[in-house]
């Protein structure tokens, strides 16, 4: 009978900690979005209960959010009334009727407001009483700045730049009240109305907002206050009030640094609406250099992206230098959410959202077009710039205006009426060029009849008298008509719905241009490929899951491109790297002796992947992308017997001067020199051959120019050439035969195997010592670097090539690689006892421990000769004081890769055992069930 196991009573609970973790995240975050509060603030309380509007003389019902910082009230009626007071503001908090269980909570300016019904008022009023603490920090507010005296400086000089204090609108076209223009009339006429408006709902924090608030700010809010009203309905008012001075110290850190960030904003610095005259100057180009340098130096995750400049362009003209950076937080980081990096996930979420919201409200379109993803490639400019890219600058601004009242609402809104608009046009399309014309011809023609700016401002679009023009504010008023039933809660279950297919078609499409970038350099099928995408992958969430702390998950950036979304740290890559090794993976025997055995094999193999890992680690950042990882197990699996005996002799390699990852400066990795990299490195290229490297790279001084010569020296690099590979001396060649032992361990032929690498060893040493002599007897001593050519002796006869001579090469450094622990390279090595079948030979076998190494004497190593009895050791003692080493006596020996590959080559077992063909298949099987038990023991 089949049964079904149950999760442990941890596990369950640890599930249950989890997905009540997730709900309250979402809570949050709602929270976050409908109020517009910095993303600091968590909803802690909440209470239904009635406020009493005074504008009304009523009641209505709704419930009381509480955060750590401020207190916010929502409707539940058909009013649409919501309220935000800063706890910073509370001044007094007192029980009125505790018949009727209501509070009074007063601010600032003598305004108070009444809750009444509240299940536990007591608790609600100790609550506010404990969280307000009173600020000094200025708010923005017109009530409360004073206008600046005749000889006050416009401009607030920091330590090393300035910093506007005025919009730039006010600058360039200064609001004139003696002008008796139809338009100036309009729009003081609009001020009145606000100003009443003020009167009656409040002004600042704390104002009412209902449905009047919206039919106002639909007629377009008057060019006086428009910088003002941006700031409170898009939450960047409480932003900057928690916050003073950040702008400026933020300024001060940035500013004279280098970046690509800086270098992409200087080439869109004069793009940024060219023909306005703000941006004519100096005065507006500077300022809105440092708004989104700062930006980008403040939030590196998104750093710059084409379409902010247009955005922040328009915040400088109607709000002050510091007030449009908040402003761009706000919309970049709460409002648009994911739209400004390089993957604009929340903007191609948005796009889906419009795509659903087209079937549900323009039938006709649906039913004569199958494929609605026309609108959304055409409308994605709509969204990433808020029309401002389509429309002209005087009918955009209203667009902004309604962004900052009603959120992505307004844009999906306004999106749906352009389309209702022309939808009789639409449908006798043709073609989709056809339908481009039509919309663009449509853009044209929306004006602002209403619109103060004088005709050097507006951005006329030639000669309209002959096309009939659309009011921006008609249109906007009946996109409102006709699609306001849309409700904000509507709109967030479908940018919830629709992002999980989103980023689960982006991920496919970054697997599928992997997959097709790194095809063309490895062996491995279509298939295979994948699977090791996937486990290359999540062994990245893995990481990222378990350990918060993680190099993978501070330095993970969705915005990269594709072939580093998903890096593996140290530790990840060895464990990964080590499951997949084609040798050491099988299972040990029951036996005391081949469980010690495979043991220590296995750690001999893990040190081989930690050195695999610095071979790879070629900018030395501590992580390694899929391509590396590929090209590494690539050689291993499909690489031919020189190709892997060359990757093996790499990994011991120790050149002078190299140094270790900064990201494990501790351990005793050895790194590789810069021009024995696997594949060139093409991590910060696209499929396309452009270099996309973001800001978050690094803040410091960056050469772009050089950084395209090194790409290009990259790719025309040629693969290594054995002949320029360095020789390795005596530490490594001793390391290189453990890890070959390791490698033959377990395999059917493995004393076979060992007694043909104990020939190879004992036929090099004895050529070493042939070299020694020749150089003892020759007449002229030869430098220790001086290549020289031994006499032909028997053993050398046997080498289907001529092998170079031996060198005299440098003492080793202090540092040992990672396959060779300090001890053993210090000491005398001994060599075990023959394996049976190899008399007289003296193989290095990995079990030999430090403990048989002798401590006393120096580095030597016992060689056997043909006859098979021992000769004399090949001893270096240290000379008498005073005397200078000698070359033979003093220096140590040290072998060239193409002697080592000429010396196995004459062992048939070797060459079988390393061309054998590797079962990748069974191996990536094995790999995933590792990893899928590692994880399950982790949630244990």
């Amino acid at each position: 009978m089949q049964t079904t196991l149950s999760p442990t009573p941890r596990a369950s609970h640890r599930g249950l900690l989890h997905h009540r973790a997730l709900e309250v995240h979402a809570r949050n975050q709602a929270f976050r979005a409908f109020f517009r509060l910095p993303c600091e603030e968590n909803l802690c309380e909440v209470y239904e209960s009635f406020l009493w509007l005074p504008f009304s003389h009523h009641n209505t019902l709704g419930k009381i959010c509480v955060s750590e910082r401020y207190l916010c009230f929502a409707s539940q009626d058909g009013s649409q009334c919501h309220l935000i007071l800063p706890l910073r503001e509370v001044v007094a908090v007192e029980l009125v009727d505790p018949g009727s269980r209501a509070l009074s909570v007063s601010v600032r300016g003598k305004r108070g407001f009444r809750f009444s019904e509240v299940r536990d008022f007591e608790r609600l009023a100790a609550t506010i009483r404990r969280k307000c603490v009173p600020s000094t920090s200025p708010q923005h507010s017109a009530v409360t700045q004073l206008p600046l005296c005749d000889d006050e400086e416009e401009m607030m000089v920091g330590q090393k730049k300035a910093v506007s204090t005025e919009a730039l609108m006010n600058v360039f076209h200064p609001h004139d009240t003696e002008n008796l223009d139809p338009k100036m009339l309009k729009e003081r006429m609009k001020e009145q109305l606000w100003q009443i408006h003020f009167a009656e709902y409040g002004r600042g924090s704390g104002m009412f907002c209902t449905k009047k608030t919206r039919d106002l700010v639909v007629r377009g809010i008057p060019e006086t206050l428009r910088g003002e009203l941006w700031m409170l309905f898009s939450g960047a008012v409480n932003d900057m009030a928690v916050h003073p001075g950040y702008y400026t110290s933020l300024l001060e850190e940035c500013m004279g640094s280098s970046s690509l960030a800086c270098d992409e904003i200087e080439r869109d610095l004069h793009r940024s609406l060219p023909e306005h005259p703000a941006f004519q100057t100096d005065t507006g180009i500077s300022a809105l250099r440092r708004v989104l340098t700062a930006y980008a130096y403040r939030n590196p995750k998104i750093g710059y992206c084409q379409a902010m400049n247009i955005l922040t362009s328009v915040l400088l003209l109607y709000a002050k230098e510091e007030e449009a950076f908040w402003l761009l937080v706000a919309v970049c980081e709460r409002m648009l959410p994911d739209y400004f990096n390089r993957r604009i996930i929340g903007a191609l979420v948005d796009q889906a959202v419009f795509e659903e919201l087209i079937r549900d409200h323009l039938t006709q379109l649906t039913d004569h077009m199958s494929d609605l993803s026309f609108f959304s490639s055409v409308s994605l400019s709509w969204f990433l710039t808020l029309f401002i890219s389509v429309l002209p600058i005087e009918s955009a601004v209203n667009v902004v205006d309604c962004f900052f009242y009603d959120g992505i609402r307004a844009v999906l809104q306004l999106a749906l009426a352009v389309l209702h608009h022309n939808v009789d046009s639409l449908l006798c399309c043709s073609d989709d060029a056809e339908a481009v014309t039509i919309l663009n011809r449509f853009f044209d023609s929306v004006t602002n009849k209403d619109s103060p700016l004088p005709a050097t401002v507006q951005q006329a679009t030639g000669d309209r008298s002959a096309q009939p023009t659309v009011d921006i504010t008609d249109l906007i008023r009946e996109a409102y008509e006709n699609f306001g039933n849309i409700q904000w809660e509507e709109v967030e279950s479908m940018r919830k719905r629709n992002k999980l297919y989103v980023v689960q078609t982006l991920e496919e499409t970054t697997k599928q241009n992997v997959l097709r970038v790194i095809a063309q350099d490895v062996k491995f099928s279509a298939t295979q490929l994948e699977e090791l995408y996937w486990l290359f992958k999540r062994q990245h969430f893995i990481s990222c899951y378990w350990n918060q702390s993680s190099s993978t998950l501070l330095n993970h950036d969705p915005s990269l491109p594709y072939l580093d979304q998903y890096q593996l740290g140290h530790g990840q890559f060895c464990s990964l790297f080590s499951l997949l090794l084609p040798w050491g993976n099988s299972p040990p025997s029951n036996t005391h002796t081949c469980v010690h055995s495979h043991s220590h094999t296995h750690s001999h193999l893990h040190s081989l992947a930690r050195s695999a890992f610095c071979l790879a680690d070629q900018n030395e950042d501590g992580l390694i992308n899929f391509r590396e990882f590929i090209c590494a197990l690539d050689v291993l699996y499909n690489g031919s017997f020189t190709e892997k005996l060359k990757f093996l002799f790499k990994l011991h390699l120790q050149p002078a001067g190299t140094r270790l990852p900064k990201a494990l400066r501790s351990s005793a990795c050895t790194l590789p020199a810069e021009e024995f990299s696997l594949s060139p490195r093409l991590s910060d290229c696209g499929g396309d051959g452009v270099i996309r490297k973001s800001p978050e790279r690094g803040r410091g001084k960056f050469d772009l120019q050089e950084y395209l010569k090194q790409w290009q020296d990259e790719l025309q690099k040629k693969d290594d050439n054995i002949k320029h590979l360095p020789r390795i001396n005596q530490t490594q060649f001793i390391c290189l035969s453990k890890t070959l032992y390791s490698v033959f361990h377990g395999d059917e032929e493995e004393e076979h195997l060992y007694c043909a690498v104990a020939r190879v060893t004992s036929l090099l040493l004895r050529m070493e010592e042939v070299g020694r002599k020749l150089q003892e007897n020759s007449p002229t001593k030869t430098p220790p670097t001086t290549t020289q050519s031994p006499a032909p002796t028997p053993a050398a006869e046997q080498s289907p090539a001529p092998t170079p001579g031996l060198e005299q090469s440098p003492a080793p450094t202090s540092h040992t690689p990672e396959t060779c622990t300090p001890t053993e390279s210090e000491g005398t090595t001994k060599t075990p006892d023959s394996p049976p079948g190899c008399a007289g030979i003296s193989p290095v076998h990995p079990d030999t421990s430090p403990s048989d190494t002798n401590p006393t004497s120096t580095t030597s190593t016992a060689t056997s000769s043909p006859t098979g009895t021992h000769s004399s050791t090949l001893d270096t003692p240290s000379d008498t004081p005073g005397d200078p080493p000698s070359p033979a006596a003093g220096g140590d020996w040290s072998f060239s890769f193409e002697q080592i590959l000429a010396s196995l080559l004459n062992e048939p077992t070797v060459v079988r055992f390393f061309e054998q063909t590797v079962d990748a298949d069974t191996l990536i099987e094995y790999a995933r069930s590792a990893q899928l038990r590692d994880a399950r023991t982790h949630v244990k």
